[in-house]
């Protein structure tokens, strides 16, 4: 399943929701919420070793002046293209907004 989190002011409970597998990307205001030190930092590492799949949209970050260096480890960065390949895997897909 592919989950798109759009706003920064989303509860982190919602986090649990996500399965082995799972893609999760983040867009828009909620790249604010990836800064290591945010808060999520724990909960984000945890999903990373139950393989959930964590994204970010480069366009999201440049746009708030926000370095990758400045992101909790275990992100990958994509750009749109890649976007609409995750979109393309899979048949489900939740906005979380």
């Amino acid at each position: 399943m592919l989950h798109l989190i759009f706003q920064s002011t989303f509860d982190g409970s919602l986090l649990h929701r996500m399965d082995s597998g799972d893609d999760l990307v983040f867009l828009e205001s909620s790249v604010f919420r990836l800064i290591k030190g945010s808060g999520l930092t724990d909960e984000l590492q945890k999903m990373i070793k139950l393989n959930i799949n964590l994204y970010v949209l480069k366009c999201d970050l440049e746009i708030r002046g926000i370095d990758a260096s400045e992101l909790v480890l275990g992100f990958d960065i994509i750009d749109y293209s890649g976007l609409v390949q995750l979109t393309e895997k899979n048949k489900v897909i939740r906005t979380w907004s």
